[in-house]
Protein backbone atom coordinates (compact mmCIF):
# COMPACT_ATOMS: atom_id res chain seq x y z
CA UNK A 1 0.00 0.00 0.00
CA UNK A 2 1.59 3.40 -1.34
CA UNK A 3 -0.80 5.29 1.01
CA UNK A 4 -0.38 6.55 4.16
CA UNK A 5 -3.12 8.16 6.52
CA UNK A 6 -2.74 10.57 9.65
CA UNK A 7 -4.90 11.55 11.93
CA UNK A 8 -3.82 15.53 13.54
CA UNK A 9 -4.80 17.55 16.07
CA UNK A 10 -4.96 21.17 14.82
CA UNK A 11 -4.55 22.48 18.59
CA UNK A 12 -7.45 24.71 20.55
CA UNK A 13 -7.49 27.31 17.93
CA UNK A 14 -4.23 29.63 17.42
CA UNK A 15 -2.18 28.58 14.60
CA UNK A 16 0.92 29.14 16.38
CA UNK A 17 -0.56 25.79 18.72
CA UNK A 18 -0.08 23.59 15.50
CA UNK A 19 3.04 21.08 15.66
CA UNK A 20 5.55 21.53 12.86
CA UNK A 21 4.63 17.55 12.36
CA UNK A 22 1.12 18.45 11.90
CA UNK A 23 2.02 21.43 9.73
CA UNK A 24 4.07 18.92 7.54
CA UNK A 25 1.33 16.01 7.50
CA UNK A 26 -0.77 18.77 5.44
CA UNK A 27 1.41 20.29 3.15
CA UNK A 28 2.20 16.52 1.88
CA UNK A 29 -1.79 15.36 2.18
CA UNK A 30 -3.95 14.44 -0.90
CA UNK A 31 -6.56 14.68 0.95
CA UNK A 32 -8.13 16.29 4.14
CA UNK A 33 -11.26 14.99 6.02
CA UNK A 34 -12.77 16.25 9.45
CA UNK A 35 -15.55 18.37 10.53
CA UNK A 36 -16.74 21.53 8.70
CA UNK A 37 -15.16 23.96 10.99
CA UNK A 38 -11.77 21.90 11.58
CA UNK A 39 -11.24 21.68 7.43
CA UNK A 40 -12.24 24.96 7.45
CA UNK A 41 -8.76 25.66 8.96
CA UNK A 42 -6.68 24.28 5.97
CA UNK A 43 -6.01 26.78 3.62
CA UNK A 44 -6.98 25.26 0.14
CA UNK A 45 -4.36 24.48 -2.77
CA UNK A 46 -3.74 22.60 -5.89
CA UNK A 47 -3.63 18.82 -5.43
CA UNK A 48 -5.20 19.06 -2.12
CA UNK A 49 -9.27 17.98 -1.96
CA UNK A 50 -10.93 19.21 1.18
CA UNK A 51 -13.83 16.75 2.50
CA UNK A 52 -15.56 19.01 5.51
CA UNK A 53 -18.45 16.86 7.10
CA UNK A 54 -20.68 16.88 9.87
CA UNK A 55 -19.71 16.27 13.64
CA UNK A 56 -22.19 13.31 13.79
CA UNK A 57 -20.18 11.75 10.86
CA UNK A 58 -17.54 10.14 12.83
CA UNK A 59 -17.28 6.83 11.82
CA UNK A 60 -18.58 7.31 7.61
CA UNK A 61 -15.35 9.67 7.95
CA UNK A 62 -13.27 7.15 9.40
CA UNK A 63 -14.15 4.40 6.35
CA UNK A 64 -13.91 7.50 3.70
CA UNK A 65 -10.62 8.17 5.08
CA UNK A 66 -9.19 4.58 5.00
CA UNK A 67 -10.48 4.18 1.38
CA UNK A 68 -8.97 7.15 0.19
CA UNK A 69 -5.45 5.81 1.67
CA UNK A 70 -5.91 2.33 0.94
CA UNK A 71 -6.32 3.80 -2.95
CA UNK A 72 -2.75 5.67 -2.81
CA UNK A 73 -4.07 8.81 -1.36
CA UNK A 74 -1.77 10.73 0.99
CA UNK A 75 -4.80 11.56 3.76
CA UNK A 76 -4.92 13.46 7.04
CA UNK A 77 -8.27 13.33 9.48
CA UNK A 78 -8.28 16.77 11.26
CA UNK A 79 -9.34 17.59 14.97
CA UNK A 80 -9.38 20.49 17.33
CA UNK A 81 -6.82 19.88 20.32
CA UNK A 82 -5.46 15.88 20.50
CA UNK A 83 -7.25 13.92 17.94
CA UNK A 84 -6.84 11.13 20.85
CA UNK A 85 -8.92 12.83 23.09
CA UNK A 86 -12.47 12.76 22.38
CA UNK A 87 -11.92 12.98 19.24
CA UNK A 88 -10.83 10.96 15.73
CA UNK A 89 -8.39 8.62 16.80
CA UNK A 90 -10.65 6.48 18.42
CA UNK A 91 -13.15 6.39 15.47
CA UNK A 92 -10.25 5.58 13.05
CA UNK A 93 -9.25 2.72 15.22
CA UNK A 94 -12.88 1.97 15.54
CA UNK A 95 -13.59 1.55 11.28
CA UNK A 96 -10.19 -0.17 10.98
CA UNK A 97 -11.43 -3.40 13.52
CA UNK A 98 -13.51 -4.01 10.83
CA UNK A 99 -11.03 -3.75 8.12
CA UNK A 100 -7.95 -6.27 8.77
CA UNK A 101 -7.42 -6.58 5.20
CA UNK A 102 -6.33 -2.70 5.94
CA UNK A 103 -4.15 -3.21 9.29
CA UNK A 104 -0.90 -2.73 7.17
CA UNK A 105 -1.43 0.67 6.34
CA UNK A 106 0.66 3.75 7.21
CA UNK A 107 -1.25 5.08 9.94
CA UNK A 108 0.35 7.75 12.38
CA UNK A 109 -1.30 9.83 14.85
CA UNK A 110 0.03 13.35 15.54
CA UNK A 111 -0.76 14.99 18.73
CA UNK A 112 -1.38 18.09 19.40
CA UNK A 113 -2.39 20.76 21.97
CA UNK A 114 -5.66 19.98 24.05
CA UNK A 115 -8.49 22.79 24.84
CA UNK A 116 -7.79 21.56 28.67
CA UNK A 117 -3.98 22.62 28.81
CA UNK A 118 -4.17 25.48 26.83
CA UNK A 119 -7.24 26.41 29.11
CA UNK A 120 -5.28 25.34 32.09
CA UNK A 121 -2.10 27.37 31.25
CA UNK A 122 -4.38 30.50 30.37
CA UNK A 123 -5.29 30.49 34.20
CA UNK A 124 -2.26 29.15 36.00
CA UNK A 125 -1.97 25.79 36.73
CA UNK A 126 -5.59 24.14 37.90
CA UNK A 127 -4.47 21.27 36.80
CA UNK A 128 -1.20 21.13 38.77
CA UNK A 129 -1.97 17.79 40.73
CA UNK A 130 -3.99 14.82 39.84
CA UNK A 131 -6.89 14.69 37.60
CA UNK A 132 -9.22 13.72 35.25
CA UNK A 133 -10.67 15.06 32.53
CA UNK A 134 -14.58 14.01 31.45
CA UNK A 135 -16.88 14.69 28.39
CA UNK A 136 -20.61 16.07 29.26
CA UNK A 137 -22.17 15.11 26.53
CA UNK A 138 -24.57 12.50 26.63
CA UNK A 139 -24.77 11.80 23.21
CA UNK A 140 -22.74 8.45 23.23
CA UNK A 141 -23.39 7.42 26.91
CA UNK A 142 -25.86 7.97 29.38
CA UNK A 143 -26.29 10.54 32.18
CA UNK A 144 -26.35 8.22 34.58
CA UNK A 145 -23.09 7.28 33.72
CA UNK A 146 -21.65 10.45 34.00
CA UNK A 147 -23.08 11.51 37.09
CA UNK A 148 -21.83 7.96 38.57
CA UNK A 149 -18.22 9.46 37.26
CA UNK A 150 -18.50 12.88 38.29
CA UNK A 151 -19.41 11.70 42.25
CA UNK A 152 -16.10 9.54 41.86
CA UNK A 153 -14.20 12.26 40.73
CA UNK A 154 -15.22 14.91 43.11
CA UNK A 155 -15.17 12.03 46.30
CA UNK A 156 -11.46 11.69 44.77
CA UNK A 157 -11.07 14.46 45.64
CA UNK A 158 -9.42 15.02 41.54
CA UNK A 159 -9.05 18.28 39.87
CA UNK A 160 -11.64 17.68 36.66
CA UNK A 161 -11.13 19.16 33.52
CA UNK A 162 -15.19 19.09 31.89
CA UNK A 163 -15.40 19.10 28.05
CA UNK A 164 -18.91 19.72 26.30
CA UNK A 165 -20.58 21.05 29.17
CA UNK A 166 -23.48 22.77 27.82
CA UNK A 167 -25.32 22.60 24.65
CA UNK A 168 -28.94 23.80 23.21
CA UNK A 169 -30.02 20.63 23.03
CA UNK A 170 -29.35 19.70 26.22
CA UNK A 171 -29.04 22.83 28.48
CA UNK A 172 -30.18 21.33 31.41
CA UNK A 173 -27.24 18.68 32.22
CA UNK A 174 -24.26 21.31 33.21
CA UNK A 175 -26.72 22.25 35.65
CA UNK A 176 -27.28 19.18 37.36
CA UNK A 177 -23.58 18.90 37.25
CA UNK A 178 -23.07 22.19 38.79
CA UNK A 179 -25.57 20.64 41.76
CA UNK A 180 -23.82 17.77 41.98
CA UNK A 181 -20.63 19.10 42.56
CA UNK A 182 -22.02 21.82 45.20
CA UNK A 183 -22.94 19.16 47.23
CA UNK A 184 -19.91 16.55 47.10
CA UNK A 185 -17.67 19.97 46.83
CA UNK A 186 -19.03 22.47 48.77
CA UNK A 187 -19.69 25.90 47.89
CA UNK A 188 -15.71 27.51 48.13
CA UNK A 189 -14.68 25.09 45.09
CA UNK A 190 -12.77 26.96 42.73
CA UNK A 191 -14.33 26.19 38.98
CA UNK A 192 -13.12 28.31 35.61
CA UNK A 193 -14.53 28.67 32.43
CA UNK A 194 -12.08 29.22 29.83
CA UNK A 195 -14.16 30.13 26.17
CA UNK A 196 -12.89 30.17 23.02
CA UNK A 197 -9.27 29.60 24.18
CA UNK A 198 -6.09 30.95 22.47
CA UNK A 199 -8.12 32.68 20.15
CA UNK A 200 -8.54 36.61 19.94
CA UNK A 201 -12.45 35.92 21.89
CA UNK A 202 -10.54 33.91 24.65
CA UNK A 203 -12.46 34.77 27.79
CA UNK A 204 -10.79 33.43 31.30
CA UNK A 205 -13.10 33.35 34.12
CA UNK A 206 -12.74 31.41 37.67
CA UNK A 207 -15.25 32.14 40.48
CA UNK A 208 -16.63 29.33 43.07
CA UNK A 209 -18.95 27.22 42.73
CA UNK A 210 -21.41 29.26 44.56
CA UNK A 211 -20.99 31.44 42.27
CA UNK A 212 -21.08 29.29 38.94
CA UNK A 213 -24.39 29.20 36.64
CA UNK A 214 -25.16 27.17 34.07
CA UNK A 215 -24.63 30.04 31.24
CA UNK A 216 -21.58 30.40 32.04
CA UNK A 217 -20.81 27.75 29.49
CA UNK A 218 -21.48 26.89 26.29
CA UNK A 219 -19.77 24.46 23.52
CA UNK A 220 -16.89 26.56 23.53
CA UNK A 221 -15.81 26.65 27.35
CA UNK A 222 -13.93 24.38 28.64
CA UNK A 223 -14.70 24.06 32.59
CA UNK A 224 -11.62 23.48 34.96
CA UNK A 225 -12.24 22.40 38.36
CA UNK A 226 -9.69 22.09 41.17
CA UNK A 227 -9.15 20.41 44.19
CA UNK A 228 -9.62 20.80 47.97
CA UNK A 229 -6.03 22.83 47.58
CA UNK A 230 -6.87 24.72 44.96
CA UNK A 231 -6.29 28.73 45.29
CA UNK A 232 -5.69 31.62 43.65
CA UNK A 233 -2.05 34.12 44.00
CA UNK A 234 -2.74 37.48 42.48
CA UNK A 235 -4.80 36.95 38.78
CA UNK A 236 -3.75 32.96 38.91
CA UNK A 237 -5.32 29.94 39.92
CA UNK A 238 -3.26 26.94 40.86
CA UNK A 239 -3.25 23.63 42.33
CA UNK A 240 -0.10 22.77 44.47
CA UNK A 241 1.84 19.59 43.80
CA UNK A 242 1.69 18.28 46.87
CA UNK A 243 -0.84 16.03 48.29
CA UNK A 244 -3.24 17.54 50.78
Amino acid sequence: MSGWLVVAGLGPGAEAMITPEVTAALAQATDVLGYIPYVARVAPRAGLTLHPSDNREELDRAQHALALAAAGGRVVIVSSGDPGVFAMASALFEALEARPDLYGLEIRILPGITAMLAAAAAAGAPLGHDFCCLNLSDNLKPWALIETRLRLAAAADLAMAFYNPRSRARPEGFARALDLLREVCGPDRLITFARAVSTPAQEIRTVTLAAATPGMADMRTVVLLGNSQTRRVGPWVYTPRSAP
